[in-house]
């Protein structure tokens, strides 16, 4: 990359890819003989809803939605826009959300009730990383990948300026 920062690993591809197996054996018990909606935000969540999506044994249909609350920078504006709406209908299905990080919540709260008002049978939450201690409105995922500390991640889907989606790993910056 051109500017020359230092990448720390936090998550290992292997570890995200493990605790995707666990996630999707636990939905697909949840959610024995039925099916559900997943609904991916987009960009973020693009890879670790393949894993998520590579892992269940169930009946699945898939959308993306894009809600966001951030510009070009690192932190939120606190006014949620959504830029892309679903494709399908969402009424009496069981639908997850599947999102790269929950950080300050004000993004997927919004989303969660935008989308509860279309009358789903469900309605869960599936996040890669959670970052509690950045909370702003009381939020919380059904489905947690990893829990981290307040660190600027990249990699894996998520994104600084468009930069390091593609990194196969959640990393954070230095330098």
């Amino acid at each position: 990359m051109e500017n020359m920062q230092t990448i720390n690993v936090l998550l290992t591809r292997e570890q995200i890819e493990e605790r995707a197996k666990e996630i999707g054996k636990q939905i697909s018990e949840e959610y024995a003989g039925k099916s559900v909606y997943l609904i991916g935000t987009l960009k973020g969540a693009v890879m670790w809803m393949a894993d998520i999506m590579k892992n269940l044994e169930i009946d699945t249909e898939i959308d993306f939605v894009v809600a966001s609350s951030y510009g070009s920078g690192t932190s939120t504006s606190g006014v949620v826009k959504i830029k892309k709406d679903l494709d399908g209908d969402i009424y009496d299905k069981n639908v997850i959300i599947i999102e790269d990080i929950v950080d300050t919540g004000t993004t997927l709260h919004f989303l969660k009730k935008y989308l509860a008002d279309r009358n789903p049978k469900s309605l869960k939450i599936c996040t890669l990383l959670d970052k509690p201690s950045r909370r702003l409105v009381e939020m919380e995922a059904d489905y947690v990948g990893f829990s981290i500390e307040n660190l600027f991640v990249i990699g894996y889907g998520l994104d600084y300026d468009q930069k390091y989606r593609n990194l196969p790993y959640v990393g954070y910056l230095e330098g």
